[in-house]
């Protein structure tokens, strides 16, 4: 890479049922950091985000869409949670391409909470080691991977990284995970 050339991280979600913190902590961490961060969402539209799955909170407008991203363009892929957004990007077809082709490339993917339910639905994740929610520790098993209880799990099995935090209460750890992957100061 250039060496002016910031690095550009890509996080993508689904219109409704975001975690907040899983979408702006890393956002804004990361752009402190230096990193150039763009949102993608499914429609152009404002992405409603949510506390603890139950209560709206502040709205976040996308920079583009899943359907125009350019893999190419970036660095690494960040995969924010919410039980509702996570559904609904694993059913979207865009965002299982977008992260396939991520793995493909060998470029980072980085998931939180129930956002590993988008590798589920890519078929991403026999070798892989990660954690998450607790809850889709069945998911993540009977889609072959390993689950683990940690606040971070790198896994670089299958030629790609793969990072993954349990919930909210692991955003330092998460963003200084995805920082190290990238090369961006810790």
């Amino acid at each position: 890479m250039p060496e002016n050339t910031p690095i550009r991280v890509l996080i993508i979600s689904s219109n409704i049922g975001v975690e907040r913190d899983e979408l702006i902590v890393p956002r804004d961490n990361l752009r402190e950091r230096g990193a150039e961060v763009v949102l993608a969402a499914e429609d152009p539209k404002a992405v409603q985000t949510f506390l603890h799955d139950t209560d709206k909170d502040v709205t976040v407008e996308p920079e583009t869409t899943l359907a125009r991203v350019d893999t190419n363009a970036f660095d690494v892929l960040v995969v924010p949670g919410g039980t509702v957004n996570a559904d609904n990007l694993r059913v979207t077809g865009e965002a299982v391409s977008l992260v396939r082709r991520f793995a493909t490339a060998g470029k980072p993917v980085a998931a939180i909470c129930h956002a590993p339910w988008l590798l589920v639905e890519a078929k991403l994740l026999p070798g892989k080691t990660l954690t998450s929610y607790h809850s889709l520790r069945t998911d993540i098993t009977n889609a072959g991977g390993s689950w683990v209880d940690r606040p971070l799990v790198r896994c670089g099995e299958n030629g790609w990284p793969l990072l993954t935090s349990r919930n909210p209460g692991d955003l330092d750890e998460f963003c200084d995970g995805i920082a190290r992957e990238i090369g961006l100061s810790v």
